[in-house]
């Protein structure tokens, strides 16, 4: 189950895609967009899910490139954005 913060809908989920492609044009960020692609067919995937945090986790420096396209990126991730807290 999502946590209340979350805002992980459709909606959301698609804009992100469309400004990642359309602005950032960045390879390493392909990974991230599939995964994203990927939840919005199967938006309440606990798997899914996961597979979005560690993806975030792992794009080192390019997670400044998302949050300067998606500052917003951060509510799309249940738990600590950064992984600070465990």
């Amino acid at each position: 189950m999502h946590s209340p913060a979350v805002n992980l809908n459709v909606e959301n989920i698609e804009d992100s895609i469309q400004t990642l492609t359309e602005f950032a044009n960045e390879p390493h960020l392909t990974p991230l967009i599939a995964i994203l692609e990927a939840l919005k067919q199967d938006i309440n995937s606990e798997a899914l899910l996961a597979q979005l945090i560690d993806t975030w986790r792992n794009l080192g420096i390019y997670q400044g490139t998302v949050l300067t396209y998606l500052p917003h990126f951060y509510t799309l991730i249940p738990d600590d954005i950064f992984g600070e807290n465990g």
